[in-house]
């Protein structure tokens, strides 16, 4: 089921990236950043009515934590500059590329207290096959 989910989620990040690119072509990359999260923002509120979700205690976690709301911003900003060169695919390929290698620190060191999964021989083998891939998408048509 998760393995499910994962996969929505990157068919779903590939849809993100095409849809703001084109929002930021038409309206500019900081008033779509706007836009999209402003939409996301409604979105969220409308399944919290549904759902009659209540907001945990938001105290408890430190200042730094809620700076994953910055980063999504930056992330927009980035893919809205990068897409209109680069394409989809090399976009998504790069920044999953940029996910995997900080995952893999994250999982390593038990970073922001996750269990500690160290890295083994096996996942070079993962991160060759991914960088040749970006590599012949990189390459000129």
């Amino acid at each position: 089921m998760y393995y499910l989910l994962s996969l929505i989620a990157g068919s779903l990040l590939a849809f993100m990236v095409s849809s703001n690119g084109i929002i930021g072509e038409a309206a500019g990359n900081y008033a779509s950043s706007v836009i999209i999260h402003l939409i996301g923002l409604v979105g969220v509120v409308v399944v919290l009515i549904i759902t009659k979700a209540k907001f945990k205690n938001l105290r408890q976690f430190p200042l730094w934590m809620y700076s994953a709301g910055l980063i999504g911003i930056i992330t927009v900003l980035f893919n809205n500059l990068t897409y209109t060169t680069l394409g989809v695919s090399l976009t998504v390929a790069l920044g999953l590329l940029g996910q995997s290698v900080t995952s893999i620190v994250i999982d390593h060191f038990g970073l922001f207290g996750l269990p500690i999964s160290r890295f083994d021989t096996k996942k070079i083998l993962g991160f060759v096959i991914i960088l040749i891939g970006i590599v012949i998408m990189a390459l000129p048509a």
